[in-house]
């Protein structure tokens, strides 16, 4: 270790419990990798996320970020790994996205989804590390690469990796010192299903119709829900009929406006 990579890594202690970690760490990343947003997110399950390091440069309108994190994170990739337990560590976005999620209505939706909220398609990769904190708890921090700037090399990742014992403790140190009063987790309720997808839908669909119309949003095609449930696709495609009748929609592009619609209500 060199002095000036020593000089970040001090940086990075000492801005621990302050809302200057992300930056530090930036600062500690940026030396060997090349990218152009970053942020940290608190993600806790049926809580709104909550914004630790916003690193997006003026990029991204305040409304996105807004609705992003009133709700548009439930749709997140990042979120749903990070309420399933998945392992820690620095994962790509496409390694946890379902197989239609990049064809859904989130990933491409300029109001909602941070990365492409400037220009539709300028980011073509996203990185996070996922720090369990706790039962249902975790901190992502993303970085993100334009798309003129291509994905990431192998040795940056390889970098990353390297890094990712310090990432972590430093979010870990953060979360003790506990600077956004986080509070206690919640238990996950048996239908796993959060408030927000309850509220849109309370009373017109079944708890199983619920459960596919998140799945359908947050980007699943029906072969990967008849996988996920154990079930054929046929009975997929009739689950999905149903809800449609319903809620008197005729397409996944209605359902997502039906969400985009409770999102923008629950900012008023």
């Amino acid at each position: 270790m060199n002095n000036q990579e020593a000089s970040r890594v001090a940086g990075v202690i000492a801005a621990v419990g302050t809302a200057a970690l992300g930056q530090s760490l930036c600062n500690l990343l940026e030396g060997d990798v090349r990218f152009d947003m970053s942020c940290a997110y608190l993600f806790r399950f049926d809580q709104p996320a909550v914004l630790l390091h916003d690193g997006y440069k003026g990029m991204v309108p305040t409304k996105t970020l807004s609705a992003y994190v009133r709700g548009g994170y439930l749709l997140d990739p990042f979120y749903v790994a990070c309420m399933n337990q998945h392992p820690a560590g620095l994962w790509r976005m496409s390694e946890l996205a379902p197989d239609s999620f990049f064809s859904s209505g989130f990933a491409i939706s300029p109001d909602l989804h941070p990365c492409v909220s400037s220009t539709h398609g300028s980011l073509v990769e996203e990185l996070g590390y996922i720090i369990p904190l706790q039962a249902h708890t975790a901190v992502v921090f993303s970085l993100m690469k334009a798309q003129n700037h291509g994905p990431f090399a192998d040795a940056e990742i390889r970098r990353l990796q390297t890094l990712a014992p310090i990432v972590n403790r430093a979010f870990e140190a953060h979360w003790r010192l506990r600077p956004e009063e986080p509070g206690s987790a919640p238990d996950a309720p048996d239908s796993h299903l959060e408030s927000a997808f309850v509220d849109i839908l309370q009373g017109q669909l079944t708890d199983a119709q619920r459960y596919i119309a998140k799945l359908i949003l947050q980007g699943h095609s029906n072969a990967s829900i008849a996988h996920l449930l154990g079930i054929s696709e046929g009975t997929v495609k009739v689950h999905k009929h149903n809800i449609y009748q319903r809620l008197q929609i005729s397409s996944n592009s209605d359902l997502f406006r039906l969400f985009i619609g409770y999102i923008s209500q629950s900012g008023r």
